[in-house]
């Protein structure tokens, strides 16, 4: 399937590795140019390396809970690729605690990295005729997960900004969506760190999963490769659950 995606121009956050640089490495294999960034110089300076060997990547550090630096990476961002077509917004504190500081962290990254990028990119979409953005949020936004933790909250806020504002922009042919990954293990992911720190919950969440496995980063690009493309042009003010069958709610 074709997805006519070549030529599109896409800012990712977070995405010097896991679900992020897995995203970047899909849409760059579809033909889209990419920015990216991370808090980290080193690592991102190895992730773009990594992924300019498939195509077009730019990368500047940036921390996305810094109002200031956020908005002079995507000004940045834009004027290197020329301008953007496709957002998303995957930098996460991964907050999982319930302490003030876990609240202020989420919502400063995990929900305002999403307002603020969507805020600064609506001009820039809407000016080169529309967009699509999409913003990764949780299944544990869904559902009672291991504790309270300002990380699932924040989450959840996610999916509502993203459903309410995928409204607000639907005339300006700019689509809003979110995917809702499920455990995906990766080295140096938070579930690689539970299989070795934390086994027992570990072997717990793979025996909850119908399918025996965890997910892995890939998985999921595919699905916000597809949400992003022209073939999902109907698709707008979702959540998409890529979780393998872990959720075992019912969604009408």
């Amino acid at each position: 399937m074709d997805l006519g995606l070549s030529g599109k121009r896409a800012l990712i956050t977070g995405a010097s590795k896991g679900i992020g640089k897995a995203i970047a490495a899909r849409l760059i294999a579809e033909g889209v140019s990419v920015a990216i960034c991370a808090r980290h110089p080193d690592e991102l300076g190895v992730a773009v390396d990594e992924l300019k060997e498939g195509g077009k990547c730019w990368g500047a550090p940036c921390d996305i809970s810094d109002p200031e630096a956020n908005d002079r990476w995507i000004d940045d961002a834009v004027r290197a690729l020329g301008g953007c077509d496709l957002f998303v917004a995957n930098a996460s504190a991964l907050a999982l605690g319930s302490e003030e500081a876990d609240w202020e962290a989420s919502f400063s990254v995990d929900l305002m990295g999403a307002v603020r990028g969507a805020n600064r990119l609506i001009p820039v979409m809407a000016e080169a005729g529309g967009g699509a953005m999409l913003f990764i949020s949780s299944v544990a936004a869904l559902e009672t997960f291991l504790m309270p933790a300002a990380y699932n909250a924040l989450k959840a806020a996610l999916i509502t900004y993203a459903s309410q504002l995928s409204q607000a922009v639907a005339p300006q042919n700019i689509r809003v969506n979110c995917v809702s990954p499920g455990a995906i293990e990766f080295p140096g992911g938070t579930w690689d760190h539970a299989r070795r720190e934390m086994p027992d919950l570990y072997q717990a969440t793979v025996a909850k999963q119908p399918t025996g496995r965890l997910g892995s980063p890939e998985e999921v690009a595919d699905a916000v490769a597809f949400l992003l493309s022209d073939r999902a042009n109907w698709i707008t003010g979702e959540n998409l659950v890529v979780d393998g069958g872990y959720t075992s709610r019912v969604a009408f």
